[in-house]
């Protein structure tokens, strides 16, 4: 397998014994990333709870922007399969539901059952990129967060007028269908907790749902249920105590990093994830998948390339598009790079010896 330790190659066992060595080392080590296949967070997760080690996901904004308003308010949500096959009104709220494939399903074709079966589907945008195919309503200057209040005050009636709001307002609650499509890490926190609200007082007159989609690469709903099923938690734990405590501020790993409490990190990205900036500032191991431009001397005081998951690895993922967990089998055959998992069982396993010595 590919190795790097301090720009240099080399086997695997040198690559290993120095990342458990370095962890070794840490006072306060994070884990981050958690790009993979659930073997392979579950093994990270189990990494973290033998060296002491705080734990991040790539996607923490997103998810963290669905969790605070979730624990306050509820959701009303629906999945893909039901807003492909229902859905005769889609709001697609700010730029990046652009970028998702979901959105192309739902251009290409209306409803096929339920009610509103047969119909016309209509797309509106609010806040959407310039020549977005849809009706198009412009974004208030305050924001999404700030756009979504507004159109929830002439949705209640609190404001009313001539606005284009109020037209957008009026077309929701025609809806047979209605779904509202939002990255919440785009529309933030405060957003989705406007957003959620907006739907679920026009569901008191007809039925109107959200759907969250990502326009990042990551696993996160995936990191969300291990959690929880692991340690009661959502990812943002920290075992330095021995047990998993959460705290979505203490251990966010790019505060870590920058306030200088971080002394060591492990950056698991076996699926692609953009690499953080912080990651310069801390020694790191990287484990990324074979092939990827990070796959390579420099990119970490050590690097190891692991297989991909659905491609060159057995895996089980997040299906946005069917909004659950489903495996993939690995799409080329033949031994090649090492599963995370297989990789990260061996780290903690020497870091364990080395404890112990």
């Amino acid at each position: 397998m590919g190795a790097w330790v301090k720009g240099g190659a080399t086997d695997a066992g040198t690559a290993i014994e120095a990342a458990a060595s370095l962890l070794a080392a840490a006072r306060a080590p994070v884990v981050a990333g958690l790009s993979a296949d659930l073997a392979a967070v579950r093994a990270a997760f189990h990494l973290a709870a033998a060296s002491g080690a705080s734990l991040d996901t790539s996607g923490a904004a997103g998810t963290y922007a669905e969790l605070g308003a979730l624990s306050r308010t509820g959701a009303m949500t629906t999945t893909p399969a039901e807003a492909v096959g229902r859905a005769d009104l889609v709001l697609v709220v700010g730029q990046a539901p652009w970028q998702n494939p979901l959105l192309e399903r739902l251009a290409a074709a209306g409803p096929s059952r339920g009610r509103a079966a047969g119909a016309a589907r209509g797309l509106v945008a609010l806040g959407g990129p310039s020549g977005a195919a849809a009706d198009a309503y412009a974004a208030d200057p305050g924001g999404l967060a700030v756009s979504l209040a507004h159109l929830r005050a002439f949705a209640k009636g609190h404001l009313a007028g001539d606005a284009p709001y109020a037209d957008l307002a009026r077309r929701l609650y025609a809806a047979q269908f209605g779904v509202a499509l939002y990255d919440p890490a785009e529309i933030g926190e405060m957003g989705v907790e406007m957003l959620q609200g907006l739907v679920k007082e026009i569901d008191e007159t007809t039925r109107f749902f959200a759907l969250a989609v990502s326009g990042a690469a990551g696993q996160d709903r995936a990191v969300v249920q291990l959690s929880a099923w692991t340690t009661g938690q959502a990812p943002r734990v920290g075992f330095g105590r021995g047990l998993p405590e959460h705290d979505p501020w203490r251990f966010d790993a790019a505060r870590q990093a920058a306030a200088g409490e971080s002394d060591a990190a492990l950056w698991l990205s076996a699926l692609p994830s953009p690499r953080p900036d912080w990651l310069d500032i801390v020694p790191t191991i990287a484990l990324v998948g074979a092939g990827s431009p990070e796959a390579a001397a420099g990119t970490a005081e050590i690097v190891i390339a692991v297989g991909v998951p659905g491609e060159s690895a057995d895996g089980v993922l997040w299906n946005e598009g069917r909004a659950a967990l489903t495996y993939h089998a690995a799409a080329s055959a033949g031994a090649g790079a090492p599963s995370a998992a297989e990789v990260l069982g061996r780290i903690r396993d020497r870091l364990t010896e080395q404890k112990g010595a």
